[in-house]
């Protein structure tokens, strides 16, 4: 081996080691798929120069809750009154919710597993268990208020690889020094042999989504003796090897092992489905608990106009009396009629304002904290309409949609995907353990020549001195990386590894015991479709039903008031009574109400027919980035012109008597 070599070697290894520290870029953690995260999310800062090195080993920020409500809610207020529109409503549960703000946070969760899962480790899945969106109250109405789909624990719990797809970087820095006493002299030289060892081993370990593994290691040991038996002393003996494992039936492949990768990904478009079921149960419930407002308004309209009509009775009772041609009785039974009707119109008010605390607790992030929001009555700026022809659409139509479109069964779908990926795992389980193992060891010595002396031998009479070392392995430590990189020491083995389980029962045990599992899925996906055309069936019913409801409660009303007009005529001319009279007022009072109740029963009733489609966010131009960002981009309605006390209008559906519509 000639000088120039040796001299050159030193600095290619030293070139060869500093690329050994450069990062593999194929490591990196790849974007998201979704350039613009949805809110909230887990954010990073890099305020220092070196916060690129330390990024690694730093929390993700998580930022605080907001309980600040959106300012369209400020927007609708007018002297102590809240003006909604439905559209309103919704933006308001869109942006202030808190069931809807909670489920947000299944976004970041999803993309969180989503990186727990690139670097190899078990998955925790997402929860989809989805909540009412309103409170729970009596007088009012919740639907939908659970996830029809998966159970609460989620998608790809606890499924892992095994092993970290992130690089480990190992490190060993030891310094000894140990004192053997000697039983026989010949080898060592000495009776006892004091030895000074320096180590410093360093690793760089890898796993790929082969199911491979590569390690590569880099040791060194450094140690001094008082021995004059060895010719270099002290010494450096430095390896540096290269191990790979590769599976070759168990383990192998890369549909086995990026597995967890592939369901997180799925689990991410899962939060999509999840969030839209919570807006679907929120939307709903809002719109729901908006007409039952509605409907409580026009009640009260009509208990106010049986007082009334009670309070005019009472009154012209006792000028009749008082005249003498009235029977004293009949005032009486007048004024028990309107002291009835006006314990009606306090229970109606009641309902009234415990709807209104219901939806401003719904369409507000700090509840009823509040003194604006709590005093603040609620004006319905929407009446309930009801088409003069329904529309007619095939049943057919309107189940296909619902399969396309409802939430719940997508999710389930999603779920069985997950469950035949998972199960490629499970299958690979079956076979034999066969691994390939290379190994590549390059090896180097150096040291300087050993000045030790021995004790004086016996035959000679002369000083012991130790052997003359090779001027090859004389030299400092690039002499060691010369050796290495030069590969002048090489040692290389290659091997399989075999076994072979005689029985594999716990195998066969596990793959039938999931692929059951998934056959009950399968069954659960056809049951929920079956019971999805159930639901849709009986909607369509319902709503027909309604409506047929509300166009009977319409001729009743309209029956009652020609009664009422045609006995307060014979009252006149003394062809009936009193009593006749105030039973009429009675009817006509209940049948205001049966259509009050009627409108709002086919309210209900298309309510249910969307949330039975799926369509319910379609239906109430509800924008699904606008309800992931919390910021609905519609502005709010305009608010009503105020009247001559400086007031805001009402619909004019609200104030119409419901007997006179």
């Amino acid at each position: 081996m000639s000088s120039e070599s040796l001299g050159i070697k030193p600095f290619v290894a030293v070139l060869c080691a500093a690329l050994l520290t450069v990062p593999v870029s194929g490591q990196q953690t790849p974007a998201p798929d979704n350039a613009t995260p949805p809110t909230p999310q887990l954010e990073s800062d890099h305020p220092h120069w070196y916060s690129g090195f330390t990024h690694p080993y730093e929390p993700r920020v998580v930022p605080p809750v907001n309980i600040s409500n959106s300012t369209r809610l400020d927007s609708l207020m007018r002297a102590g009154k809240l003006y909604l529109s439905l559209s309103d409503a919704i933006a308001l549960a869109i942006e202030n919710n808190l069931d809807v703000e909670l489920e947000r946070y299944v976004f970041p969760v999803a993309e969180a597993d989503l990186l727990r899962a690139r670097a190899g480790a078990a998955t925790q899945g997402i929860s989809t268990a989805v909540l009412p969106g309103v409170p729970n109250s009596p007088g009012s109405t919740i639907v939908g208020s659970t996830s029809a789909g998966l159970a609460a624990s989620g998608y790809g719990t606890s499924l892992g690889n095994g092993s970290s797809f992130d690089p480990v970087l190992n490190s060993t820095i030891n310094w000894g020094h140990t004192t053997f006493p000697q039983a026989n002299t010949v080898v060592s030289g000495t009776s006892a042999l004091v030895t000074t060892a320096k180590t410093a081993d360093f690793s760089i370990a890898q796993t790929f989504v082969t199911g491979g593994t590569a390690t590569l290691s880099y040791n060194n040991l450094n140690q001094f003796q008082n021995s004059f038996r060895s010719s270099i002393n002290p010494n450096t003996a430095s390896n540096l090897d290269l191990t790979v494992t590769q599976p070759l039936l168990q383990g192998f492949g890369l549909a086995l092992n990026n597995r967890t990768i592939r369901i997180a990904k799925n689990n991410i478009k899962a939060a999509d489905l999840v969030f839209k079921q919570q807006l679907i149960n929120t939307v709903a419930n809002v719109v729901a608990l908006y007409w039952n407002l509605v409907a409580a308004n026009l009640n009260v309209d009509v208990k106010n106009q049986a007082v009334a009509v009670s309070q005019k009775l009472y009154e012209d009772n006792q000028k009749q009396v008082e005249v003498g041609t009235l029977a004293p009785i009949e005032v009486v039974r007048a004024e028990a009629q309107l002291a009835s009707d006006q314990q009606a119109l306090v229970q109606a008010q009641s309902v009234v304002l415990q709807l209104e605390t219901i939806l401003k607790s719904a369409l507000s992030r700090n509840g009823l904290t509040s003194e604006t929001v709590t005093q603040a009555r609620v004006v319905a700026t929407d009446p309930i309409r009801i088409p003069d022809v329904e529309p007619v659409e095939p049943i057919q139509d309107l189940v296909s949609r619902a399969l396309d479109n409802r939430p719940d069964l997508s999710q389930s779908r999603m779920q069985i995907d997950n469950a035949k990926i998972a199960l490629e795992g499970t299958k690979n389980a079956l076979l034999p353990s066969l691994n390939f193992v290379g190994d590549i060891r390059n090896n180097a010595l150096a040291g300087g020549q050993n000045d030790i002396r021995g004790p004086i031998s016996t035959q000679t009479g002369l000083v012991q001195n130790p052997a003359t070392a090779d001027p090859f392995f004389v030299g400092g430590y690039g002499d060691i990386l010369g050796q290495l990189f030069g590969r002048n020491f090489p040692n290389y083995t290659v091997g399989v590894n075999l076994i072979i389980p005689l029985r594999n029962r716990a195998a066969q045990a596990n793959l039938a015991t999931q692929t059951l599992n998934l056959r009950q899925n399968e069954l659960q996906v056809q049951r929920q479709t079956n019971q999805i055309r159930v639901d849709v069936q009986n909607a369509l019913i319902g709503l027909q039903q309604a409506r047929a409801q509300y166009q009977a409660a319409m001729k009743q009303r309209t029956l009652e008031e020609q009664t009422v007009d045609a006995d307060q005529k014979k009252l006149a001319l003394g062809a009936t009574t009193i009593f006749q009279v105030i039973q009429d007022q009675r009817d006509l009072a209940t049948a205001g109400q049966n259509l009050v109740q009627a409108e709002a029963t086919y309210a209900q009733a298309r309510v249910q027919l969307d949330i039975a489609t799926g369509t319910t966010l379609q239906n109430n131009n509800v924008e699904f980035d606008d309800a992931k960002s919390g910021h609905v981009s519609k502005p709010p309605s305009p608010l009503p012109p105020l009247d001559q006390n400086g007031q805001g209008a009402k619909n004019s559906q609200a104030n119409t008597p419901a007997a006179s519509r």
